[in-house]
């Protein structure tokens, strides 16, 4: 528009003047040798432009003529880049779609249209990585460094190379340099779970804040996983320094209400100082964002030297904030058991054992079970039927990551080093298939206990403790029975179904 408007002002103004010299005209005269030129104005500017035109012209032309060599060779350059970026283009494309003849092909031609371009190295580094050629794709990666503009992109080639053959010293020095030259996410993450791997949680601390103040990662994860690393260290120092890992603990509490190793170290250390009305309240508080055993555990033993059945009440306490959850049944059950209150703690299980095929005992559950009825009523055909029931029960919630469950919570995942990695979490379903083979097993009369330790519920799996205890268990069963130890109350192996102990047994 406004370009528009400047072009109809310009042929105003031209015409206004051409209008004030036709108005005014006036003659030219010009004596040159001997000969006299004498014309209108406007005549001899026309004659004047025209002059200019021509000259212009003439200087064009010859300007055309000696130029014609670097022309052509210009020419020649911009059609064999022209060529180039057709090869890299049918190079990417061939890698993606795994044609190995036409991404070499593509690459030779490539680099001898464009050099050792940035591109180039990326693509013959592809095509390396396609083919496994690793020391090629290290070269090509290599070659990249020496030039600023793709060196940051040859630092992330080399730490994934060194990556893929376990090379943790190389991987976390080129991840290192990468985060010293450029505030890229996956440098920072490198470099902390390098860290995390060694265990060396405060220099993992460090590197997370300053993550945070270089925008390596988002202000919410680089927060927690501040927390988790506060907690890691508080628990590392907790004997030796307690009032350092109150303090972290504090901060971890406050940072992430919902982490429960944090809220349990600081309802312990509290509980140690005296302070048992501001550690009750941290429990409390944690509980009802999420019931978990250990924030139960510590609630329960808050006071050191109770009886019993104080503990039983504050295990009764804190179930009323969240009734409905099976920790709290589990919670009050075990308090129960311990106080000898089989009545209260049948009752707590009483929503575990209902013979229902949509609710299932689970693993601790049955276990809990089978203690109660050994306690009660000494060793019995309901305890060994809750123990055989629990070796194809539902199991509870672990901490898990990377397929490996623990019972114990740890700040990073021991195979990748990322931080807060376990999650608290059912395990997958062929773990409970994996038990229902183990069982099968002891029609054999083999050693139970070894089989259940020896076999791999899941790759990479550590046995928790609780599956330990049913080997134990099971085995003490085993040899009851070849010693002849038969009563009357018969073990009889429970159907697929789970259909719960017998009426005659429950009586």
């Amino acid at each position: 528009m406004i370009k528009t408007i400047l072009f109809l002002l310009t042929l105003a103004a031209l015409a206004l003047g051409l209008g004030w010299l036709a108005d005014r005209p006036g003659e030219i005269t010009l004596i040159w040798q001997g000969y006299r030129f004498e014309t209108s104005l406007l005549v001899g500017l026309s004659g004047v432009l025209a002059l200019c035109v021509i000259l212009i012209m003439v200087w064009s032309i010859v300007r055309f003529i000696f130029r014609l060599p670097s022309l052509m060779s210009l020419w020649n350059k911009a059609r064999k880049r022209q060529r180039g970026q057709e090869a890299l283009s049918r190079g990417m494309i061939a890698i993606g779609a795994g044609d190995i003849r036409t991404a070499e092909r593509a690459t030779r031609e490539a680099e001898k249209s464009l050099g050792q371009e940035p591109l180039t190295l990326l693509l013959r580094a592809q095509l390396a990585q396609l083919t496994q050629d690793r020391e090629g794709a290290e070269r090509a990666f290599q070659a990249m460094l020496q030039n600023p503009e793709s060196q940051l992109l040859g630092l992330r080639g080399l730490y994934l190379e060194a990556k893929r053959r376990n090379d943790l010293t190389n991987a976390t020095r080129f991840a290192q340099q990468a985060r010293e030259q450029s505030s890229v996410a996956w440098a920072g993450q490198a470099v902390l779970e390098a860290c995390a791997l060694q265990e060396n949680w405060t220099r993992a601390l460090e590197i997370v804040e300053d993550n945070i103040k270089k925008h390596m990662t988002d202000r919410e994860t680089g927060r927690r996983q501040k927390a988790v690393l506060q907690t890691a260290i508080a628990i590392e120092i907790a004997d030796r320094e307690p009032e350092e890992a109150l303090s972290l603990a504090k901060a971890a509490n406050k940072t992430a209400p919902e982490l429960v190793p944090a809220c349990v170290l600081y309802g312990r250390l509290l509980s140690q100082r005296g302070d048992l009305r501001r550690a009750m309240r941290v429990l409390e508080t944690a509980w009802r964002l999420t019931p978990h055993p250990d924030i139960g555990r510590a609630y329960v033993d808050v006071r050191p030297g109770d009886s019993t059945h104080d503990r039983l009440k504050r295990a009764q306490t804190l179930a009323q904030m969240a009734p409905a959850h099976a920790e709290s049944c589990l919670l009050v059950a075990r308090s129960a058991l311990e106080a000898r209150e089989f009545a209260k703690a049948r009752q707590a299980m009483a929503p575990f054992i209902e013979n229902r095929a949509h609710n299932r005992p689970s693993l601790r559950a049955c276990l809990t079970m089978a203690d109660i009825e050994e306690t009660e009523f000494g060793p019995n055909g309901a305890m060994r039927e809750w123990l055989a029931r629990a070796t194809r029960a539902p199991r509870d919630p672990l901490w898990i990551a990377d397929n490996i469950l623990s019972e114990s919570w740890a700040p990073a995942s021991p195979v990748t080093g990322k931080i807060d990695a376990f999650v608290w979490q059912r395990p997958p379903e062929n773990l409970n298939q994996s038990l229902e083979a183990v069982w099968s097993e002891t029609s054999s009369k083999t050693d139970h206990a070894s089989s259940l330790r020896d076999t791999k519920l899941i790759e990479q799996e550590t046995v928790p403790d609780t599956v330990k205890q049913i080997g134990a268990e099971l085995k003490k069963m085993i040899q009851d029975q070849e010693a002849g130890n038969k009563k009357d109350d018969t073990f009889i192996p429970p159907t697929p179904d789970d259909p719960g102990p017998r009426a005659s047994d429950q009586r």
